[in-house]
Parts: C-alpha cells; structure tokens; sequence
C-alpha cells in the first residue's frame, strides 16, 4: 500500500490530510509522488493521522532521512527533549540558509513559459505566506507555528531549485518568509538566530526589488540591538531602514515604523528632542488613506501609537505623560479587539514599572500580575523578559510581601 491509498483508505483527501498533520497540500503532494518524505519530526504526526505506527509508516515511505548528529550529543536512543528540540532549530536554520542561496544565485535554462509557471507559483507562497503570518498572530504560543513555517521553508527550497532568473520571482516569497522566521526565532530569545533570519531577509528583498520589505527587515534586525541595549547601533540601522522606506510605496505605513522604532532607541539614549522628531514623524501615518499595511509584514497602522508614545515617556522619565498614554491605550485598545498578548503584555509591564518608581506597591502588582498571567497563557518570551527587567527596580520595596511573590512568581518563567 502507498501513503496515497492509505490516506484515502482513511477517506482523507490532500488538503485535509495537510491540515490535519499541519503542512501545505503540495507538500503532501510531494511525499506521495515520491520527491520528498516527511522529515522525522514530522513523521508522529503523520502516523498518528493515517492511523498506524512508526513502523508501518517507514514501510510506506522507505528510510527516514538522518538528520546530522551535533558533534558531542549523545546517541539518539539517549537523546533527551532539549538535543531534539536544538535538532529541529539547526534544521530551520539549514532551511534558510538554503533558501537565501538559491534566491540569490541565477539558475540556468528558465524559458518563458517556466517563468510564467514560476510566477503563479510565487503567487501561491505569497498567499500561504500570508495566511502564515495571520496564524502567526493569533497564536497565544508562537512557538506552535514553526513547524509549518518550517515546511513552507522546504516547500519553497523545492520551488527555487525549479529555476529562475536572477530577478528570482520568489525572492519576494523568501524575503517575507525569513522575516516571520526571525519574528519566531526573536520570541524565543535567540536573538542570533533572529539577526541571521532578518539579514537573509533583507537580502532577499533587496534582491527582489522591494524597498518596503527591505526596510522592515532592517527594522526587526534594529528590535535585536535594542534588546542587547545597543541604542545608537539601532538607531542607526533605523536611519537606513526610513530612507530604504522612502524609495518604496508611499501610500504604505513603512517609514512611519522605522520612525516610531527609531523614537524608542533615542528615548533608551535620554534625547528628548529627537525621540519626539521621531514620533511626530510616526504619527503622519494618520495622514495616509486606503490600505497602510499588508497584516502580514507590515502590521504598522499607527494603532498603537498611543502606547509607543506612553513608553517613550517612561523611557525618559516623564511618569505624568507616560501613565496617561498607556491607560488610554489600554482603555482604547482592549484584548478582544484585537490588541495582541505581546502588547498587552508590555503596557501592562510599563504601568508596573511607573508604580515601581513611584514606590506604589499596589500599582506594581495589579499590573505585574495581569502581565504575569499573559506571560504565561501566550509563552510569549518577550513579555516574559520585560517582567524579568521589572524585577530590577523590586528590590527596593524591601520585606513587602506581595512585591517578594510576584517577583517569585516572574522568576518561574522560561529565560
């Protein structure tokens, strides 16, 4: 029995089977035809939903491909939870790497009509990538959606080695893929892992022509230097970012980001003068019409310019202004309308910070335990390392019991 008869023996078709074990239809297409086999990760899945074991699987498909061994780990059979885990991360940087290679390098042979086939094709990732970016987020757990990132990223592997001139019509495709690659990769705190993603982005999308996704990989790989407290290297990159976004569309929100971002680093510096230049230049976003952003890699639509403003005043010490614009976001912008965990999680985590320097212990833990919680039910690993900075200015609320137990508490969660 093939994997084909045995899937329609449990009266699936391929889109269903996809969905079920979480990869896209073609690539179902491509382990029944026999061009490529689920990856070992992947391969409980796929059993568990055809209804047999690991066995008779591999019987169905041949030999699992073996992955490298890292030098040092321990043999498979002793390999714990973190070794598989670091296995499937090399392989998700292995992807990209691939990728990033053959969207640069020109392939010969393309005729006309290959072209023609190739550009419906990259329309089609350009819409899976889309729709990728939206399960992205509404994912409370972030880390959930790798996995099918992880097989758009060998599904678009395929497809460039299929050919291509040097304008490779999917440099746009992997430009934006890296991007939510890094996005994945910066939530979980690999920040390497991150810049590595975003440069393979912005070259991608140089590549592709596309200034505007050019400059939002420069503004995700300014978010990694802002983190490792890198402020004027930062600043600069989102200089570069605002005058790329300048030479692409005008009627997208893309400079206003790279201007809003700009704003925090110069905060992070003390310079007053220029971080409000940044955010009155953010702000002419409201003068834009029609579709500003795509909801994919540009979600900028100057929505959440109100708590951007309260934690640049926060930043530089302004507790007045800064608690005004953040309870205004919060009371403008609730949960179910759509304000994602992450920034939820980091007005919440301000309005801590401004009870903290304030010496306001009940302000403290009202916000920090509402962040606490988002910390937890989302996995979100930046609102986690805001509230692991929180626990900084704690320290000088001496024996207050409450203050001691959410520090307790911020501690349980994942570095």
């Amino acid at each position: 029995m093939s994997l084909a008869e045995r899937r329609k023996a449990r009266g699936l078709t391929q889109e269903g089977f996809a969905f079920a074990v979480g990869v896209d239809r073609r690539t179902v297409g491509r382990w029944e035809r026999g061009r490529s086999k689920p990856r070992p990760y992947q391969r409980p899945k796929v059993a568990e939903v055809l209804q047999i074991d690991l066995d008779e699987l591999d019987a169905l498909l041949g030999p699992a491909e073996a992955l490298p061994e890292p030098q040092g780990v321990v043999s498979k059979a002793h390999r714990g939870s973190g070794d598989t885990e670091e296995m499937i991360r090399r392989e998700f940087l292995r992807l990209m790497a691939v990728s990033g290679a053959l969207a640069a390098v020109p392939m010969e042979g393309a005729d006309a009509l290959t072209e023609g086939a190739l550009r419906g094709g990259a329309d089609d990732f350009e819409r899976m990538n889309g729709h990728l970016w939206q399960v992205y987020q509404l994912a409370r757990a972030k880390h959930s959606v790798r996995s099918i990132v992880q097989s758009q990223l060998g599904a678009l592997n395929d497809a460039l080695r299929g050919g291509g001139d040097r304008a490779n019509v999917f440099c746009l495709a992997a430009g934006d893929l890296f991007q939510l690659a890094g996005e994945l990769a910066f939530d979980a705190n690999r920040y390497g892992d991150a810049t590595a993603s975003y440069s393979l982005a912005a070259s991608a999308s140089k590549e592709a022509g596309n200034y505007d996704l050019w400059a939002c990989a420069l503004i995700r790989s300014a978010y990694v230097d802002l983190s490792e407290e890198r402020y004027r290297r930062a600043a600069e990159t989102l200089g570069a970012a605002r005058r790329v976004a300048l030479h692409g569309d005008s009627s997208l929100s893309t400079r206003h980001w790279a201007a809003a971002v700009q704003a925090e680093a110069y905060a992070w510096m003390g310079d007053f003068d220029a971080c409000e230049e940044a955010l009155d230049e953010a702000e002419k976003v409201s003068n834009l019409s029609g579709e500003v952003s795509n909801g994919g890699w540009l979600r900028f639509d100057g929505s959440r310019l109100a708590e951007e403003r309260g934690a640049r005043y926060l930043q530089l010490n302004r507790l007045v202004l800064a608690e005004a614009a953040l309870k205004d976001a919060l009371r403008l912008k609730p949960l179910a309308s759509g304000q994602s965990f992450r920034r939820r999680g980091a007005v919440l985590v301000d309005l801590a910070a401004i009870g903290a320097k304030r010496k306001d212990s009940d302000q403290v833990v009202q916000y920090g335990l509402e962040a606490l919680r988002l910390a937890r039910e989302s996995g979100s690993g930046y609102v986690a390392r805001r509230l692991q900075t929180l626990t900084a200015e704690l320290g000088t609320f001496g024996r207050d019991r409450r203050i001691a137990e959410l520090t307790a508490e911020i501690g349980t969660l994942p570095a």
